[in-house]
């Protein structure tokens, strides 16, 4: 269900352009991390402009910097829609996901200084109180900061920017993980980041490496048995 739009009247008259820009940019982004914009949907710049009550400039300037992030897509036809997930080739994703994730934390492991370590560590209290609260765009958020700190701590810049664009290409995979759990993820999985952290904080090589593939594969286990039950539910639904 989409949220009820407000109209011109609901925003101020006077916005500064910048603000403009950040208010269509991160309303945007958050219904398409979550999920409410549809990839594949078409974005209507004529009705957003009417919805924040500003000039369709600032909403150009939004679509660029969402495209940026891959959350957007303009069609040769100018014609911009939600960035669609690819799920043909979602098996290769998750085959690189899953090894980056081994990778980065056998080198966190074997490279992070103490400050690296402790910042993992703030990362992951600040995960703990978003799944606490059940607060999944800040789920999303910091669960992606987190494996990206871990990445940057094992010290190998290639290894670091394409786990990175991995993360950031799965985070609306992310929500169909969180979803599955109806946003209440088991304290299990929670704890896995715990015993990541403890590998990491020992240098212990092997151990980072086991828990790693073991959390990447519970992750890709979970979002294909989401994906195959919404996939039946809608075939089902069709007859």
């Amino acid at each position: 269900m989409q949220p009820k739009q407000p109209g011109p009247a609901a925003v101020p008259e006077k916005r500064k352009r910048g603000q403009g820009v950040g208010a269509v940019y991160d309303a945007l982004r958050h219904e398409i991390l979550d999920l409410t914009l549809a990839p594949g949907s078409p974005i209507d710049e004529v009705k957003l402009a009417e919805r924040f009550g500003i000039s369709r400039t600032p909403i150009r300037e939004a679509m660029v910097k969402l495209a940026g992030e891959g959350l957007v897509v303009t069609l040769p036809n100018r014609f911009t829609i939600v960035a669609p997930i690819d799920f043909p080739n979602l098996p290769q994703f998750f085959d690189a996901l899953s090894l980056m994730y081994r990778v980065t934390t056998r080198l966190a492991a074997a490279n992070r200084t103490d400050a690296e370590l402790e910042a993992i560590r703030e990362l992951q209290a600040g995960y703990t109180g978003a799944v606490e609260a059940r607060d999944v765009p800040a789920m999303i958020e910091i669960n992606r900061n987190f494996h990206a700190e871990i990445a940057l701590a094992g010290k190998n810049r290639y290894y670091a920017d394409l786990f990175i664009r991995l993360l950031d290409e799965g985070r609306r995979l992310l929500r169909l993980y969180y979803s599955s759990y109806n946003d209440k993820l088991p304290k299990i999985y929670l704890q896995e980041h715990e015993v990541m952290i403890t590998a990491i904080a020992e240098q212990d090589i092997e151990a980072a490496d086991r828990v790693a593939g073991a959390h990447a594969g519970q992750i890709v286990r979970q979002i294909q048995a989401s994906i195959t039950e919404d996939r039946r539910l809608n075939a089902d639904l069709t007859l």
